[in-house]
């Protein structure tokens, strides 16, 4: 694929790798990932463009339910020649060949959700006993009493049984 306009297309599914995610969600490792990308020479590397399937796990950032999703995400990264002038952080074919794992690692990484949600309107839980809220929205509790006037409490308490 040394000249210009020449094109290929690759599919496969690779297991994931350790550590593809960030905090509350991510790509278990061993996890199938299905790689279909475009491979197509242009004058300076090899330009590849496609799409990562990958299933996600993770926890709500509300209710701390589990969450899972299978999503698609978008990839695109030029891989230089060898010799060719390229920046520092740049890609380039390794003995006719190019590795998918770091492009693919930042499509996923950076499309992720920072905050997780079980659903839309996830309710999050009671900050009082960690009740999930979404299993009942009308969960609620009695009005607390102001501890100064426990000791009054305690006295009409008394003066009720009596």
């Amino acid at each position: 694929m040394r000249r210009p306009g020449e094109m290929k297309t690759f599919r496969s599914e690779m297991p994931a790798p350790a550590g593809v995610g960030i905090g509350m969600i991510w790509v278990p490792e061993g996890s199938p990932i299905d790689v279909d990308v475009r491979l197509e020479s242009v004058s300076e590397g090899v330009l590849a463009t496609g799409t990562v399937s990958a299933g996600l796990v993770g926890e709500c950032a509300r209710c701390l339910t589990e969450v899972t999703d299978e999503r698609d995400f978008e990839l695109q990264d030029l891989y230089y020649y060898p010799g060719r002038p390229a920046e520092e952080d740049a890609l380039f074919i390794v003995d006719e060949h190019i590795d998918l794992e770091q492009p693919m690692r930042d499509a996923i990484v950076l499309e992720l959700p920072f905050i997780p949600l079980c659903r839309e309107d996830c309710l999050g839980l009671c900050p009082e006993c960690g009740f999930v809220l979404n299993d009942d929205p009308d969960h609620a509790h009695q009005a607390q009493v102001d501890p100064r006037w426990s000791a009054l409490l305690e006295l009409k308490d008394q003066v009720d049984h009596t």
